[in-house]
Parts: C-alpha cells; structure tokens; sequence
C-alpha cells in the first residue's frame, strides 16, 4: 500500500504547479458525472470544448457505472500534454479536489486479517469502503465517494479508532473488498473446522493432548486459502512462495524481483493444514514430517497458462516449512535479447551452442537463471531432427520437446547413472543438472568425446573458476581441452521501473568508467535513478534482467590450461578472447539507463 503525499485540490499531477480549490470543491452525496465533468473543466484539466463533448456523449446513454469508471471509458485527453485520462490520473484529481491523499491499494501491504476485523464484508460493500491500514489509534479506509462520510462516526465508534480517508480507484475497491474478505472468512471458516490445533513442533511437545481434532486438508475453508495463495502469487509475479511456521502463527512470504516480502499471518492450525493440502497434490508423503521432501505441481494462472511449481519442505523448530518455487513457462520462450544477452555475447553463444559436440558449462549462485538460460537454449535446439536428453535433480519445467530424467537418490540413480543411461538413448544433444563430481564430469567428458553436446551447470563465482574447480574435480587439462567449449557465467539484477525512472545527471561517466576500468564503456550513456511509483510499490524496481560473462575457449586458452592453470592466468587470456567480466556487463546496463551501480556492486564479483 503506496499513499501519495497530502495534495492540495489539483488539476496537475506531481511536479506541476497546482490549481487553487474552488468553491464547489466543498461537496456532500455521492458523485455524479456531470458535476465531475464541471470540476475538471473548472480546475483546468480538460478543455471547454472536451467537456461540452463528454457530457454530450454521457447524456445519452444511462450506466450504473462508477462515475469515475464512466469517465475513464470516454477517453477525455487532459490540457497539459494531451494525454488520455485513465482511471488512475481521473482518481488522484478527485484526491485533491477533496484534500485528501490519493491511494493506489497495494494488496502486499495490507494485513487482511486485521482490517476485515474492522468491519463486515456486507457494511464495506453497502458503503463501496475497504479499510486498508490498522494501527493502534487509527483506522485506513479507501474510498471512492470522498463527499459521503455519514458511515465514519458509526465506524469510528465501532473501531474505537480515529477514521483516516483516503481516496482508491473504484474498481480496485471493488476487487480488493471481495478478495480480501473472502480469504478472510476462509481462514475463519478452516480454523473453526478444526479447532486450530497444530502439529508438534519443537518447543511444543508439551502441548499435546490439548485437543486431538486437526484441520482436514481437503476442508473447503483449506482449499479456498490455497487457490487463494497461488492466484494471488501469480498476480504479483511472484518467484517463490515461503510458508514458514513461527512460534505462534504461521507466515507466508513472496519473493518478488529478488526480495522477499511478507504477505500474511495466520493460526498455526491454518498453516499445518495449508501444507498438508499442498502436500497433497504434490504428491509428497502427507504423514511424513521428519525429513525433507521434493514435489511438483501444475497449475494455471489467471491467464489460463500452465505454470510449473517446484515444491520443497523442511522441518524446523516450530514445523514444517515449505518453499515453492514458480516457473513461468514464458520465460523459456524468450529470445537472447529478452534475456539480457548484450549483440556482443548473443552472437558468440549462439555459434557455441551450434558446435556439434563438446561441453558447454552455465555457472553462477543459486536463482541466478542459469535454468532459464539452458532451457531457453535447448528449446530452440530441440528441432524434430535432434534428440534432446537431460537428467535433472529435480526436474524445474516440464518441455514437451524434451526427453527428460529425474534423478533418484533413493534407488542409487544419480547424475553419473542417469549419463551412463542416456549414452545409450541416441542422444544429439544432453543437458546434466548439475556436475557435482568427478564420476558425473567423467561421463560427461565420454559424452562429448563420443560426438555429444553435452549442457551442464556448475556453482562458481566467474566463467574462469569454472576450469579450476573441472581439475578440483580431477578431470585432467587434457580432457577438459578436448571437451570444453565454452563456459557463461551469470547473474541476475534488479531493473528500473520504467513508468518512474528518472535520468541520473550526478551519475559521471567517469564514476562508472573507475567502476569498470581499464575497459571503455560503449554506447549511449544514459544513466538513471530509482523513483518509486505504485507500480512498483515504491521501490524504483521492476522485473530482472540477466548478466552475462562468455568465456570461449580457443588455444591460447588451452595453453594456459595445459601450463598456467591460475585464475588470474585464465581470466586475462580469455578477456583477450573477448570476454566482457560480470561487472563490465552490468556497467553496460547502467550506462543504459536499466538498473544502478549499486545493483551491480551488490551481485557482480570484483575485477581484480
């Protein structure tokens, strides 16, 4: 929840002189069309003549519409610049017309429970209201009828809090007011089915017996909240969905361009029940708590597009924690530049993927993309003409164009096993999870002498680390010469939003050029700063794009491998071969006007 500042009754949005209220800005009832027409013609926003045509064109047909709504649709372009009115601009006028602040609902920063305690869904309906913030002295309530405030004393007096008013768009209060009170009397209504007990945890041993009676995982309440939490992760885009048992309640937290923000508490029994539910359909061991367990589910966002869950559990000292990890299968679709390839690395990937055998290794931390990189690639690979193959450990997404292999530990099927298997599938191209040792990185060596291309990950700072930790491994110089292509390391960073940023003019090109030295920045040079704005809850974020660091291995590179095997040996040879460090592609990416200095500092390894 983002509340603009206190505006004065203004036809101009921030950052432009204001107009002074008028007379009529003292209003009471609820809104009407015309008078809102009158308002904006009045404090200069829109035209005589754009007017004379609205109320012309409005006259005509009757609308239960939302007067806001109505006028939204008319496509009325503002004096100023001559751009269309949307809802939102239409909104924080009326804001100001009626000294109050302007409110974009953020759904992340509102707890549910709290403000549906405030007042009915029926009484927030009858009134078109939705309390939105709860402190101990004062009650938030958006509002699209800012003239109508006989119900404030009523709440005030129900409440025993000071009723603050501020100004939402009226579809957003529509939508809110509906989801937010219906999971509220979900959660109520699980927690009443089973008497909010909770599982043992443990510094809660001695609690049991209290009461035997446990949520059913297929209660209607538990179903509604678990629909609840997957929509509602896909409409804020967001990567993982933590569920973590505390002491008391049970917290849910989404990971949102890299961040993590929490999103709601509830009774430690709700929580219980909402991981078994997931559990259940992740086809996992419900009973099972003492160990970790792996699923998957799929499901459809609100779009109706299949979406890839990943599902991990752990217990802990107060339960059982569940992370789920989300796989938009758009991202596989994208092409290099969607990706974040600068023309200089796009050109050179593409030639080394195409390579008919050989090892080509992504390496990088843990969520730095190196999954959507490789499943990007081998989409594209994946004619009818070409096998692909992979074994993985789990499986991320489901491809359709894909042979693919999940490892099972259980049965003493891992990496090596599953290679050795694959050997004898008449494979053209295999993609390997991982290579964690040096029976996998053996096999795949024999994969790529044989005449395979062989894909794999590895955990290293830099592309360079890559061929020292192959001989940390074991794998001699000779083989990794004969067999490996190339390596791309990577990383993922936080961009600007684009409907906020502003140009940088403190950013020099020097400050950046130290940043990077000794190479030279190419290009334009548009640095730019974060702002924050509601879409993107005032953090100046939005999205991530990949860095990229290629290394190729040519044979001036070989010769180090063979006789100069140091990091710093390496990595100076293959600078020479082309390859552009992390940093200096992040500072690209500065220089570009798409993210900052301080993201790149921040997840890029150091130069020297």
């Amino acid at each position: 929840m983002s509340a603009a500042p206190p505006s004065r009754p203004s036809a101009a949005l921030p950052g432009e002189a204001p107009h002074l209220p008028t007379a009529t800005a003292v209003a009471a009832g609820p809104l009407h069309w015309r008078r809102l027409v009158e308002w904006m013609s009045e404090d200069g926003l829109i035209a005589a003549h754009e007017a004379a045509r609205t109320i012309a064109r409005c006259a005509q047909v009757k609308s239960a519409q939302h007067p806001l709504v109505r006028l939204a649709s008319i496509g009325m372009t503002r004096v100023a610049d001559g751009k269309p009115l949307d809802i939102e601009t239409i909104t924080q006028w009326l804001a100001g017309r009626a000294s109050l602040h302007y409110l974009r609902i953020d759904p992340l920063k509102v707890d549910v429970g709290k403000v549906a305690d405030m007042m009915s869904a029926s009484y927030a309906e009858r009134h078109k209201v939705l309390p939105v913030q709860v402190t101990p002295h004062e009650l938030v309530v958006a509002t699209a009828e800012p003239f109508i405030t006989d119900w404030v004393s009523e709440v005030e007096r129900q409440a025993r809090r000071r009723v603050r008013l501020v100004v939402a768009n009226p579809i957003d209060i529509a939508k809110y007011t509906a989801e937010f009170f219906a999971l509220a009397r979900s959660v109520k209504a699980a927690l009443k089915s089973g008497g909010g007990a909770s599982s043992a945890s443990f510094e809660q041993l001695v609690e049991l017996g209290k009461t035997s009676k446990q949520l059913d995982a297929n209660d209607q309440g538990v179903v509604q909240v678990v629909d609840w939490l997957w929509q509602y992760a896909f409409d804020q885009r967001a990567s993982d969905i933590h569920l973590e048992p505390r002491r008391e309640q049970g917290v849910i937290r989404f990971r949102i361009d890299g961040v993590l923000h929490p999103v709601y508490q509830m009774p430690m029994g709700v929580h219980n029940a909402m991981t078994a539910r997931i559990k259940l359909l992740g086809r996992l061991d419900v009973v099972e708590k003492r160990r970790p367990q792996d699923g998957r589910i799929k499901t459809r966002n609100p779009r109706g597009d299949e979406i890839e869950m990943r599902l991990s559990t752990l217990p802990t000292a107060f339960g059982e924690k569940m992370v789920m990890r989300i796989f938009d299968p758009g991202t596989t679709v994208k092409d290099l530049d969607g990706l974040g390839f600068s023309p200089h690395d796009a050109g050179r990937w593409e030639e080394l993927v195409k390579k008919p055998h050989g090892i080509v290794l992504v390496t990088g931390p843990t969520g730095s993309g190196k999954t959507t990189t490789l499943y990007s690639t081998l989409r594209r690979l994946a004619t009818e003409a070409v096998n692909v193959s992979t074994i993985e450990d789990p499986i991320e997404m489901i491809e359709p164009a894909f042979n693919q292999t999940q490892v099972q530990a259980h049965l003493d099927f891992d990496f090596s096993e599953g290679l050795r298997a694959l050997m004898r599938q008449d494979p053209d191209i295999i993609m390997v999870g991982e290579i964690r040792d040096l029976q996998t990185a053996e096999m795949a060596v024999q994969a790529a002498l044989t005449g395979h291309l062989v894909f794999s990950t590895l955990h290293t700072n830099d592309a360079p680390s890559a061929v020292s930790r192959l001989m940390e491994l074991g794998v001699p110089s000779y083989l990794i010469n004969a067999t490996l292509l190339g390596v791309l390391a990577q990383r993922l960073v936080r961009t600007l939003c684009s409907a906020c940023r502003e140009p940088d003019p403190r950013a020099s090109r020097e400050a950046l050029a130290e940043l990077v030295a000794p190479w030279k920045l190419s290009g334009g040079y548009r640095p730019c700063k974060p702002v924050g704005c509601v879409e993107c809850r005032m953090t100046g974020f939005r999205g991530r794009l990949g860095l990229y660091e290629l290394l190729t291995v040519t044979e001036g590179f070989k010769g180090k491998v063979s006789k100069e095997p140091s990091i710093d040996a390496l990595r100076r040879q293959a600078v020479g071969d082309g390859m552009r460090p992390l940093r200096l592609a992040g500072a690209m990416k500065v220089a570009q006007g798409l993210t900052t200095v301080e993201e790149i500092l921040a997840t890029t390894p150091s130069l020297t």
